[in-house]
């Protein structure tokens, strides 16, 4: 159950930057090391998809992290993502240079968070969005919790959620997700 209330139908529409956290969000939070130190994660194609969807209808993105790695660099760019924010500890100060570098609003811009370097940026947008694994100080700030599990097509649960808003869900699904 979030927190607080949930946006209007209107101020999700007006949603322009979607903005997320990547570990514990994108990622199921595990991180994995191999024989010769480099770091893997895994992400899940339904996240991929519904970033194209969300590409597609005209939305900006970007990942705010506090750790940073090549991995999450790779698929930053394979997704199209406009802003790659990694390694940043003091995620309200990153989210403020963002603010200014992408001409934004913060009302304008949809957050998932999910521990606590993520508080500031949630308290400040126009909607703020978690996963169910999220901490209790989170769940407590957010205005929506995904159905889908950390890592598991979460984002795209928020992705649907704000292209239904905007009235443009239905022309994905006619297309078959197609561009």
């Amino acid at each position: 159950m979030p927190g607080r209330v949930r946006p209007a139908t209107a101020q999700l529409a007006a949603i322009e930057f979607l903005l997320l956290d990547v570990d514990g969000v994108l990622t199921d939070g595990r991180i994995w090391f191999d024989g010769d130190g480099r770091e893997h994660k895994s992400f899940h194609v339904h996240d991929a998809a519904g970033l194209a969807y969300w590409h597609r209808a005209g939305g900006r993105s970007g990942f705010l992290s506090g750790r940073g790695g090549d991995t999450v660099e790779r698929r930053a760019r394979e997704l199209g993502v406009h802003e790659v924010i990694l390694g940043r500890i003091d995620k309200e100060r990153a989210f403020d240079e963002l603010l200014v570098r992408q001409r934004l609003d913060p009302v304008r811009v949809a957050y998932v968070g999910d521990d606590l370097l993520d508080l500031p940026v949630l308290r400040r947008v126009g909607f703020a969005a978690t996963v169910p694994e999220a901490r209790r100080e989170v769940l407590a700030v957010a205005q929506h919790v995904t159905d889908r599990s950390a890592g598991f097509g979460a984002v795209r649960d928020v992705i649907e959620e704000l292209l239904r808003a905007r009235g443009r869900w239905d022309e994905v699904v006619q297309k078959d997700g197609r561009p």
